[in-house]
């Protein structure tokens, strides 16, 4: 049996049980569906009939070019400061904002997954998506200021009040208040009494949660109010010049003929900050592989190894790589990187980062039993261990996880920073360097570690040195201490 072809532009498609099928009317939402055409069994005469009766013309969903959002033809951050100033989050915006703290708050996603989930599935440029990230950010570091000023006590609260977390932040910036659904009960008035009164109370206005408070007030003494402030801020961004491609000025100047503003770091030579909302990893520079991004208190720690060329030298907690591309640089390419962990995906990540970076002295090796370590027993001449932790130097940079409390899990953490240390650190050879390094402000993750280790292995190891690097200095935190192994 044969069909008559038949144009499909001019009667809306029918479902076999007789509906008309209905098109998807929200706006500007970018579909990345693979629309194939529909294959029918030779015999079926029942579509058959269908598809041969008259059609009436219908509108594809596409063809509506002129429904532009006005916030989207914006190509500077600015710009969509000033809009939102005056006419506040546009109704797209609010929704998206909304979804993604739904899809934390409620379905308990990590805000990173929450970011990848709907900026993969929302597409839109990305100033304005780094404008929206930036906003959320900000909510989630000040998460019991605007549930304070919401009047959301309990967490069964933020699962069914997400608006008023939006509403509640918009009237702290001082924007237009978006329209409030179902929330006919909740207390519209008294909302500048209670952000003044959040502001004059530190731990609502540092974002802090009680478990942190108690856990940094305990370890810190009084330190911890200073860098509980600081853990508050927005974090900086900073990016490292990758030396196997050219100098810290040459990467500045390259990247300000692509309109990304940066100033040099005191004290960090391969460092750079951004002080522009730029689109970095758009950029040439990026693609070409002559920057990674990388906090600069943690590019201290890579410089802290030592590592120099022809050394053979191990990353035994490599992750990703930044570390370990940051080595790479320092040995000129030279001599080789052993760079171990235990999952292969972040290995395999490591590898696209080091081909684009052009060190091509990095040997991954994933850690699948024990017999591993022990068969590298003796042969580098450095090993960094960048051991697990709890984060807490760089908590400002995933402000959704301090709303966890972190303390049910810190005995496991700091058994397995002891435990590697004793057994990562006999990879060295004797008369060899071993740097064990956090990205925690914590003393019990720290130099108790250390103190720990040293008198559990009296006179085959000693200190040379460590360090420490607050977030009240405009970094992350991080803690490095340097040992060398005499026997």
């Amino acid at each position: 049996m044969t069909f008559e072809q038949k144009s499909f532009s001019k009667k809306p498609f029918v479902k076999k049980d007789g509906a008309k099928k209905e098109f998807s009317k929200k706006p500007n939402f970018s579909r990345n569906g693979d629309f194939k055409r529909k294959s029918f069994k030779k015999g079926d005469e029942e579509k058959t009939e269908r598809f041969s009766k008259e059609k009436r013309p219908f509108k594809s969903r596409y063809d509506n070019k002129n429904k532009t959002r006005e916030e989207s033809k914006f190509k500077a951050h600015d710009e969509h400061v000033e809009f939102v100033r005056r006419k506040g989050f546009s109704a797209f915006q609010l929704r998206l904002v909304n979804s993604i703290l739904e899809d934390v708050l409620v379905m308990h996603n990590s805000l990173d997954r929450a970011y990848a989930y709907w900026f993969n599935k929302v597409k839109i440029d990305p100033v304005e998506q780094g404008f929206l990230i930036k906003q959320i950010n900000f909510m989630f570091s000040r998460l019991s200021l605007f549930a304070f000023v919401a009047n959301l006590k309990r967490p069964s609260d933020f699962e069914r009040h997400v608006g008023r977390l939006t509403f509640s932040f918009c009237a702290y910036r001082d924007w237009p208040l978006p329209e409030l659904e179902g929330e006919e009960g909740f207390d519209r008035r008294g909302l500048k009494k209670r952000i003044a009164q959040a502001k004059d109370e530190p731990m609502y206005n540092d974002g802090c949660p009680l478990w942190l408070q108690e856990l940094g007030a305990s370890e810190l003494k009084g330190k911890w109010d200073e860098e509980r402030h600081a853990l508050g801020q927005e974090a900086k961004r900073f990016i490292r010049t990758n030396t196997l491609k050219g100098t810290r000025d040459e990467l500045a100047h390259a990247l300000s003929e692509e309109g990304v503003v940066t100033k040099s770091v005191a004290g960090v030579p391969t460092a750079l900050e951004v002080t522009s909302n730029s689109a970095l990893f758009r950029t040439k520079a990026f693609k070409e592989g002559r920057f990674e991004q990388q906090d600069a208190g943690s590019q201290q720690i890579g410089s802290f190894v030592e590592a120099k060329p022809g050394e053979r030298v191990i990353d035994a907690c490599a992750g990703s790589g930044g570390k370990t591309l940051q080595l790479a640089a320092s040995m000129e390419g030279k001599g080789v990187i052993i760079a171990m962990d235990t999952e292969q995906w972040k290995l395999d990540d490591l590898k696209k980062r080091a081909k684009r970076a052009g060190a091509f002295n990095i040997e991954p090796r994933v850690i699948d039993s024990t017999k591993v370590i022990k068969r590298m027993y003796e042969t580098a001449d450095r090993v960094l261990i960048d051991a697990p932790c709890s984060g807490t130097g760089v908590i400002r940079r995933m402000p959704d996880s301090k709303w966890r409390d972190g303390r049910e899990h810190l005995n496991d953490i700091r058994n397995t920073q002891k435990d590697i240390l004793n057994r990562y650190s006999k990879m060295a050879k004797v008369g060899g360097i071993v740097v064990y390094s956090t990205c925690s402000i914590m003393p019990s993750e720290n130099e108790d570690q250390i103190a720990t280790f040293l008198k559990e292995n009296e006179g085959k190891f000693e200190l040379i040195e460590d360090k420490h690097i607050m977030p009240s200095s405009g970094f992350d935190g991080f803690y490095m201490a340097k040992l060398k192994r005499l026997a």
